[in-house]
């Protein structure tokens, strides 16, 4: 079986520094894959890598069989879409939700667009209603609720979702994750998901990958990290951490 997402010895170069250093992956299709790590470990780059908006030195990106290049192409924004950390900051405020859900459409030159429309807004619980309001009168929730329908509209195979709801309040975060998880079931999607939350990636993973300053420490299962099954130091650290602050006295 093709793997949805292969990566092989990925290198990113910011002006001298090494955000990645050969990092390699597998992610199956139809899998949810996390990445966790402490803040400027790689994670988000390694998804921006993957979506063109990183520069990648050397190494290879395979997506659904196919080798990327330099550039993506529209075929390639066909097949995947990211979702953001900042419902904030990926809306433009000056647009309507219905001209933002518009503007992939025209891109990619689809007719049914009214009808797509529709059934995005639909499909996260947001409904016609919300079709000509500004992003600055929606709540974080359903601003991230809009980006994810934008990410929808062009029926992708794959999502890369970059901390998608750590500007979340923590009553909405599990809505939004409720939804991302009902709709990879019915579309059957891969996902890629960058969390440093490990309770997050436990409830929406199989398997993941944790780094650490550019470069991958281990790859586990969800159970494994539960469980506490795990090899690494750093990954212990993690784990620890994860469980916050506890009162001795």
């Amino acid at each position: 079986m093709t793997a949805a997402i292969a990566i092989d010895g990925l290198e990113v170069i910011f002006d001298r520094f090494r955000a990645l250093k050969g990092v390699s992956l597998e992610v199956r299709t139809g899998e949810s894959f996390g990445l966790v790590g402490e803040s400027g470990s790689g994670k988000s780059t390694l998804l921006r890598a993957i979506a063109g908006l990183a520069p990648v030195a050397s190494g290879s990106i395979t997506v659904n069989g196919k080798a990327l290049g330099a550039r993506r192409d529209k075929a390639f924004y066909r097949e995947v879409q990211m979702v953001f950390q900042d419902p904030y900051g990926s809306l433009h405020p000056r647009q309507t939700v219905d001209r933002l859900l518009q503007e992939p459409l025209a891109i990619h030159g689809f007719a049914d667009g009214e009808k797509r429309i529709e059934r995005a807004l639909d499909e996260v619980g947001l409904g016609n209603g919300f079709r000509f309001r500004y992003a600055h009168q929606l709540s974080g929730g359903q601003r991230q609720r809009v980006a994810i329908a934008r990410a929808l509209i062009l029926e992708p195979s794959i999502l890369l979702l970059d901390e998608p709801t750590s500007a979340l309040d923590a009553s909405v975060q599990a809505e939004v994750l409720n939804l991302l998880e009902e709709v990879r079931r019915r579309r059957k999607l891969t996902f890629l998901m960058v969390s440093h939350d490990l309770a997050i990636i436990t409830h929406m993973c199989e398997r993941l990958m944790v780094m650490q300053s550019g470069e991958a420490v281990e790859n586990l299962t969800a159970a494994q990290l539960v469980a506490h099954r795990v090899t690494e130091d750093y990954t212990r650290n993690l784990l620890r951490a994860s469980e916050g602050f506890v009162r001795t006295a």
